[in-house]
């Protein structure tokens, strides 16, 4: 698959795989490194092709749409500020690398984020 510019990053949320967030913009190895791994997805997604570019920055004035590139969810270890507003996270995550051996249903929420 094409080297991804950002990564939308999810949680399994009250049991839907919602997305949470996006991140910053990938280096061109991190992202090169990240395309070995995607895979266009097996069946139905979790997600629709666009969505509103307010599900990823609800502070912005924008009201377009976004086109997501939707592959088969995949682990990624992301490191975030504590800033969560209510269902997402506030300021992009970065992503720290991507976790191939961790299957996907196996992820827990942590308990002690707020409206999980």
């Amino acid at each position: 698959m094409a080297r991804p510019e950002t990564v939308v990053v999810g949680l399994p949320m009250r049991g839907r795989l919602r997305i949470v967030g996006r991140s910053t913009p990938l280096s061109a190895r991190a992202g090169r490194d990240l395309g070995r791994y995607l895979h266009p997805p097996r069946g139905k997604h979790p997600w629709p092709e666009e969505i509103s570019d307010r599900v990823l920055d609800r502070f912005t004035k924008e009201s377009g749409t976004v086109r997501l590139t939707l592959v088969e969810p995949l682990v990624v270890e992301v490191s975030a500020d504590v800033a969560w507003s209510g269902r997402a996270f506030r300021h992009p995550v970065r992503l720290v690398r991507v976790r191939p051996e961790l299957d996907p249903a196996s992820i827990e929420v942590p308990a002690n984020l707020p409206g999980s």
